[in-house]
């Protein structure tokens, strides 16, 4: 049982332990701050096994990880001469011990989500180490998120670090120009991390609903502080409940890949969907309209199963307003879907193929659909196209099946 829970603990509680120790210790003592996080979840791995699974496996967490900064604060030179003068102390001049209080926990990882998205360093450099240090993800796993290689994220991660100790960012709110000024790359954090979850490109699972979930818990946070409780952030929480309502319809017994017109409706979570509708609802105060208003809406609508006009009008319409506002290779390619249900698949094929996104799986797989009526030469073409560029094994399966399908009927 250790082997799976330790992994979600990990997912859930890794992130709230490094944001209390990096408030802690300063964020220019982070890497201590990620060592004794990871050393706590080192030490379950190490114990549990052997001695069985604590009765409050959280409070045993939190327990180590006080032990491990204590002795740390007593044993380290660095702690002793460089960190402890700059630790707030009581009224008896007595440094506190790691506060892992409820309240102390949420208020350190909504800190942390500003202190990591500061604009002294780059917006990539922001979402590395948000998604290091806030939804512990490995090197390798932010690696394939940005297409690069981990050599080149250790790097970049490393320079982001140093910076923030050079300008002395505090783990604290900040005032609202700084909110203002820093939740754009908050946001863009918590989406990708919801997306890396939806749909990975790095894992032969279909969807690591724990990714998506911590992307909703630290939404969740924005939303419950007064001050972020904004707009955007109410329709990027929308946008998550629409696709989270899916979750048990997008894969079957077996973990294979179920479409979404192959979906069984009565699997979607209803409670879910009528959460996204309220928030998208509470998303409209207000003037401004964000990228994250226009894809809440085209998700509002994808959990209307049935294909009326109006459903695809409008789902087209949306994609032209997103397009206007925050134009995506992707998301032109989502439009011409639209685009077929509306004005038929002659006119979406000429407008798919404009695109030539013919390195891109999406690309070529949404042509074998579009063509899959009227040209089976030419789906079955592309299919074996996609083939090769697909990652993960699960969706190789199903491109596979299709083939075979298109195959026998041809």
């Amino acid at each position: 049982m250790e082997q799976q829970l330790i992994p979600h603990l990990f997912r859930t509680e890794y992130r709230k332990l490094a944001s209390v120790l990096c408030k802690h210790f300063g964020i220019e003592h982070i890497e201590v701050a990620e060592d004794i996080a990871a050393e706590t979840f080192l030490a379950a791995l190490e114990s549990w096994p052997y001695k069985g699974i604590p009765p409050n496996p959280v409070a045993w967490l939190h327990a180590v990880a006080k032990n491990k900064a204590r002795n740390y604060q007593h044993k380290s030179q660095t702690y002793l001469l460089k960190v402890a003068p700059n630790i707030k102390r009581d009224l008896d001049g007595i440094v506190p011990e790691l506060d892992l209080s409820e309240q102390n926990i949420t208020d350190s990882q909504l800190q942390m989500l500003f202190a990591l998205c500061h604009p002294s360093i780059s917006m990539e450099s922001q979402i590395g180490l948000s998604l290091r240090i806030l939804c512990g993800f490995g090197i390798e796993e932010i690696a394939n998120g940005f297409l690069t290689s981990k050599d080149v994220i250790n790097k970049r991660l490393f320079r982001a670090k140093e910076k923030l100790r050079e300008v002395g960012v505090a783990v604290e709110m900040p005032d609202e120009a700084a909110i203002t000024q820093r939740l754009e790359p908050v946001l863009t954090t918590l989406y990708l991390v919801f997306n890396e979850g939806y749909y990975s490109e790095s894992s032969n699972t279909i969807i690591r609903e724990d990714f998506c979930l911590a992307a909703m818990q630290l939404v969740k946070l924005l939303l419950d502080n007064d001050r972020t409780n904004l707009p955007e952030v109410n329709a990027l929480y929308a946008l998550m409940c629409f696709h989270a309502s899916r979750f048990k319809a997008r894969k079957g017994q077996n973990g294979e890949m179920i479409l979404y017109a192959d979906q069984d409706e009565s699997l979607w979570d209803i409670e879910l969907i009528s959460q996204g509708a309220y928030y998208l609802n509470k998303a409209s105060s207000g003037s401004k309209l964000s990228k994250y208003h226009l894809e809440a809406s085209i998700a509002y609508w994808h959990t209307k199963k049935e294909d009326t006009q109006d459903k695809w009008e409008s789902i087209l319409q949306l994609y032209n307003k997103l397009l206007m506002i925050a134009y995506s290779p992707i998301a032109a390619l989502n439009r011409t879907y639209a685009l077929s249900k509306v004005r038929g698949v002659a006119l979406a094929i000429v407008e798919a193929e404009k695109l030539q996104l013919t390195d891109n799986h999406f690309y070529h797989l949404l042509l074998a659909e579009l063509y899959w009526l009227t040209n089976r030469n030419q789906a079955l073409a592309h299919l074996k196209t996609a083939l090769p560029l697909v990652k993960t094994r699960l969706e190789r399966q199903l491109v596979m099946k299709k083939i075979q399908l298109l195959s026998l009927t041809n």
